[in-house]
């Protein structure tokens, strides 16, 4: 038999089905709405990805290269990394680079230490006053910083804190939305896990740190992000407490690139880059933990 013959042609008015579209819930969608969704995210793709793209190709265009023409050129004809060795000539950017990093590193440690610690008793701890303390959490959150950082510099006046990067760390040292983001993690947390701890004798310590917290893994990972991003990121409060130019973080120092170079976008450009490549190696290797689940493997079959 040939392949020919094999082959039964479609009889008569059959209509051909388009193929089965469905969602993660097994839910059919249609072609259209596909479209739409997919139009949607390279929109929102462009408004969030697109400013920095554009910098990043500023800071790569020479001094010859129009950056103001019409129509504008996205990408640069001749690429060079000049810009970025003039950025380091103009400010110490590699010194600024190194104090914002040593704040952003002291606020992710004692965030996500006294945040898994502080959600851990609220959510599974017994004492007295617990709902009282979650709701004073909850009302920190409500409080506008510009409301406060008066008081925050008179505190770190008295306590001899001023002009030092203490001084910049201590405000911001556990947040409030970070307590109760481990505060939700632990309680969604099945308690027949810890209680098979208890009865293997595992105490309170052993729980916390063996037990709940390597089964809070993602939303530790939201928290240490969080935490740097606005430790790395934060401006008004360095530019408060700080005074010695040698102290000063790199978003205090970035800001003298716009006075020194003000018809120069280049070299504000290739600044922005430098102060935003370390958000992104820190997103890049913890995207994994980032994207988990709250509370996954908890429970294992």
């Amino acid at each position: 038999m040939s392949v020919l013959e094999r082959v039964r042609p479609e009889p008569p008015g059959t209509v051909r089905r388009e193929p089965r579209v469905t969602d993660e819930h097994g839910r059919r969608i249609r072609v259209g709405e596909l479209v739409w969704r997919y139009l949607l995210l390279l929109a929102v793709l462009a408004l969030t990805v697109g400013p920095f793209l554009w910098q990043l190709s500023t800071s790569l265009k020479g001094p010859t290269e129009d950056i103001y023409g019409s129509p504008p050129s996205f990408l640069p004809a001749r690429p060079t990394l000049h810009n970025y060795t003039r950025v380091a000539d103009t400010i110490p950017v590699w010194d600024y680079a190194l104090n914002s990093l040593k704040v952003a590193t002291a606020n992710v440690v004692t965030n996500c230490v006294g945040s898994a610690l502080a959600g851990y008793a609220l959510a599974r701890l017994r004492f007295r006053g617990r709902r009282g303390t979650t709701l004073v959490f909850v009302l920190a959150m409500l409080v506008p910083v510009e409301g406060i950082v008066i008081a925050q510099f008179t505190t770190m006046r008295e306590l001899g804190l001023n002009n030092t990067l203490i001084g910049v760390v201590l405000p911001g040292a556990i947040g409030a939305m970070n307590v109760l983001l481990m505060r939700g993690a632990f309680r969604n947390l099945p308690y027949e896990i810890e209680e098979a701890a208890y009865v293997d004798g595992a105490n309170v310590w052993q729980r916390f740190l063996r037990v709940a917290l390597p089964s809070v893994k993602g939303t530790v990972a939201v928290v240490a992000i969080f935490a740097f991003m606005g430790a790395w990121d934060d401006f008004l409060w360095p530019l408060i407490v700080l005074s010695d130019p040698s102290k000063f973080t790199l978003t205090i120092g970035l800001n003298y690139l716009h006075g020194t170079f003000a018809n120069d976008e280049r070299i504000v450009a290739a600044g922005t880059v430098i102060a935003v490549a370390p958000l992104i190696a820190l997103f890049a290797c913890l995207q994994r933990y980032f994207f988990r689940g709250v509370g996954e493997g908890a429970v294992k079959g």
